[in-house]
């Protein structure tokens, strides 16, 4: 398993109203996906900094997703690049 943390970081805080409706219209198309396990949107207290945690099945698939038209596609709707690391999922605790 791996997981990938996109991580936006304006110069100006979020507008976590903003944030929210971008989230909540967002979630729909990641309900579902095949190969993606988990994905919390996540905004820091003071706004400074989103984080999208993503759980992927595999890495191609994890990579797959992940196209340069995506990053585009971020860097236009949150007006900030997205920085995007990939990191090895060894354990997974869900207390679901």
């Amino acid at each position: 398993m791996i997981g990938v943390v996109v991580t936006l970081s304006p110069e100006l805080p979020f507008d976590r109203d903003a944030v929210v409706k971008v989230a909540e219209g967002a979630r729909p198309l990641f309900e579902g996906m095949p190969g993606l396990r988990q994905k919390a949107f996540t905004l820091d207290e003071d706004g400074s900094r989103a984080r999208n945690i993503y759980l992927w099945d595999d890495e191609d698939a994890a990579r797959a997703f992940f196209s340069d038209d995506l990053v585009e596609r971020v860097t236009e709707l949150y007006g900030v690049r997205p920085v995007l690391e990939f990191v090895e999922i060894i354990a997974l605790v869900d207390n679901a």
